[in-house]
């Protein structure tokens, strides 16, 4: 067994592994975050994806060790403190970007990730974005709807200009 410590969601958590069980292993079984999603364990599907240090990782391809140290941030950590939805998530509910729900957690991690990098991207750099998640109901139209309306609500409004009273 090997100790590691991983914050995860903002929770830090010491706990003592097997060096060959996977990340989405210790998530799901250990730590009980089951929205990071097995889909395929090959790393082909992107559903089990998270936030490793701010950047996006298919979670069945990293060892649990290897993230020793890390800051983990799966889907159920994007919500606020008071259970208000992160823009991604919202956005997805409102845009219809998700139908069965399989795909959706690694989507919605993938989408936080590219937005971050790039708070405006076009319809391609969204797709490009998202490779290497699969939807298995091929609803990627209103995905990619789904993250250009999140890049619209996340993006900072302008602040007007208050007229100046000028006095003589």
């Amino acid at each position: 067994m090997t100790s590691i410590s991983l914050i995860v969601d903002g929770v830090r958590y010491d706990d003592d592994v097997e060096p060959r069980t996977l990340l989405v292993q210790h998530l799901r079984d250990n730590l009980g975050k089951i929205g990071t999603v097995v889909g395929c364990d090959t790393s082909n599907c992107g559903a089990c994806t998270v936030l490793l240090s701010g950047k996006s990782v298919k979670a069945c391809s990293v060892l649990a060790v290897q993230a020793d140290g890390a800051d983990v941030t799966t889907v159920e950590g994007l919500a606020g403190a008071d259970g208000e939805l992160h823009p991604v998530q919202a956005a997805f509910h409102e845009k219809h970007g998700l139908q069965c729900g399989f795909c959706t957690p690694g989507m919605i991690m993938s989408a936080v990730d590219l937005l971050t990098e790039n708070p405006d991207p076009t319809d391609t750099e969204i797709r490009e974005g998202l490779e290497g998640n699969l939807c298995r109901c091929t609803g990627y139209q209103n995905i990619v709807l789904a993250v250009r309306s999140a890049a619209e609500s996340m993006r900072p409004q302008p602040v007007e200009a208050q007229p100046v009273e000028v006095t003589t």
